[in-house]
């Protein structure tokens, strides 16, 4: 997997956007794509609304914990993705930065996260055709 691309997705709390993010990347791109995510603050716990959500999708994101946003986590990323809320990722020249200006999902339910869930996934399979890599079907 040393030639795969490697994609870094970050939140202030990394309990929600980031989560379904890297959750949908794994989905879509199996072992194919370095995936990461962070947050500047991170929670806790990944929120339950956005858990429930993706458990409606048959992902599975229960196991995940909110991690810190480090310096080595951009550094050795090809791709930093950040999610609308403001969260500045350290520059390295050569990497692509985004950013996906997305609803932030904290305090809401599960009805009011499944619009950013599935907005994620299109984004992401964008991202997988600019990566060159192929979904998993």
């Amino acid at each position: 997997m040393a030639d795969a691309p490697s994609v870094l997705f970050v939140c202030v709390h990394n309990a929600g956007r980031s989560q379904m993010a890297a959750a949908w990347l794994r989905h879509l791109a199996g072992d194919r794509v370095q995936v990461r995510s962070a947050g500047s603050a991170p929670a806790d716990t990944v929120n339950p609304a956005v858990v429930e959500a993706m458990r409606e999708v048959g992902i599975d994101i229960s196991d995940q914990r909110p991690m810190v946003l480090t310096i080595e986590a951009v550094e050795v990323s090809d791709v930093c993705v950040t999610m609308g809320c403001g969260d500045a990722c350290p520059y390295f020249p050569g990497k692509r930065y985004l950013d996906w200006s997305l609803p932030d999902p904290a305090g809401q339910g599960v009805a009011a996260v499944r619009p950013t869930r599935d907005e994620i996934r299109g984004l992401v399979e964008g991202l997988l055709a600019d990566l060159g890599v192929e979904p998993v079907r």
